[in-house]
C-alpha cells in the first residue's frame, strides 16, 4: 500500500458504514485523517467502534443525505467535532429496482435520484461554503461506468450516475479559482451489499462487460480516493477517474 499523507485533515466519507464506503474511510483513517462517518443505518456507530484504532479519530453520524436539514445539521456539527472538514467523499448510494424504464415504479425512481444525485448536491452544498473560506478541499463522489454506458434494466441508476458525472464538471469549474479539487470515479461494480438490492441476471450482465473479468474489490476504489483526496492532487479537477477494469470506452 502506498503512503498517502493525510495527517491533520477531517474528512467526511457518506455511505460510510458498509462496502465502498467503509474501505475509503480505513484507508483515509491509516493516511492520517480523521474522519466522520455518515450513514442513514444504525450499524454506522458500530463501525466507527471497529475503526477506531486505525486513526486519530472516527466519528459516527446517522444521516439521511436526501434531507436538506439534516445535511446542514451534519455538516455543521462534523465542522465542530472535527475542527472543520478539509475531505468529502460524496459515496451513498442505492441501485433500485432491476426493471424496464416503461415498467419502473415512479416512487422507486425519484428514491433512487434523491439518494444517488440529490444526496450528493446536498452534501456538497453544505461543505463547499467552508472549504471556501478556508481555502482547501477536495470532493470526491462516486459516480459509476453505468453513468457513462447506461445499464439496460437500470435506468434511474444510469441517470443519476450520470447527474453525478455533470455535477463533478460543474462543481469542479465553479470552484477552479480555489485550492479546492472536485473529481468522481465512476467504477464498474464491486462485490457488496449493494448486490443484494440487484438480481442474478443483472449482476452477471454487469460482470460479462468487465474485460478483467472480475469486479473491483473496495480496497482498489479507495487507493485511488485517497490520492484524489490528497494534496498532491493539486490541478486536476471536474474529471472522471474510471476504475472499469477495462470497460470504460471514453
Amino acid at each position: 500500500m502506498n503512503d498517502i499523507d493525510l495527517g491533520g485533515r477531517r474528512a467526511v466519507v457518506t455511505g460510510g458504514a458498509q462496502g465502498i464506503g467503509r474501505a475509503v474511510a480505513e484507508r483515509l483513517l491509516r493516511s492520517g485523517a480523521a474522519v466522520s462517518l455518515w450513514d442513514s443505518g444504525g450499524e454506522v456507530a458500530e463501525t466507527a467502534d471497529e475503526l477506531a484504532a486505525l486513526g486519530p479519530r472516527v466519528e459516527a453520524c446517522q444521516v439521511d443525505v436526501t434531507d436538506p436539514a439534516a445535511v446542514e445539521a451534519a455538516a455543521a456539527s462534523t465542522a465542530a467535532a472535527l475542527g472543520g472538514i478539509d475531505i468529502l467523499v460524496a459515496n451513498a448510494g442505492i441501485t433500485g429496482p432491476n426493471m424496464k424504464l416503461w415498467e419502473y415504479p415512479v416512487e422507486a425512481w425519484r428514491q433512487v435520484i434523491d439518494v444517488d444525485l440529490t444526496g450528493v448536491f446536498l452534501c456538497c452544498r453544505a461543505v463547499v461554503p467552508g472549504m471556501i473560506r478556508q481555502n482547501y478541499g477536495r470532493i470526491v463522489s462516486t459516480a459509476s461506468i453505468a453513468g457513462k454506458e447506461g445499464n439496460p434494466n437500470a435506468s434511474a441508476y444510469s441517470a443519476a450516475k450520470a447527474g453525478v458525472i455533470a455535477l463533478t464538471k460543474s462543481l469542479g469549474k465553479e470552484l477552479a479559482d480555489y485550492d479546492i479539487a472536485v473529481n468522481c470515479i465512476s467504477p464498474a461494480a464491486a462485490r457488496t451489499r449493494i448486490f443484494d438490492q440487484m438480481t442474478e441476471e443483472h449482476i452477471g450482465y454487469m460482470l460479462s462487460k468487465i474485460p478483467r473479468g472480475r469486479f473491483v474489490t473496495v480496497e482498489e476504489v479507495a487507493s485511488m480516493v485517497a490520492w484524489l483526496v490528497s494534496a498532491e492532487n493539486s490541478f486536476t479537477t471536474g474529471a472522471v477517474f474510471d476504475l472499469s477494469g477495462g470497460r470504460a470506452t471514453y
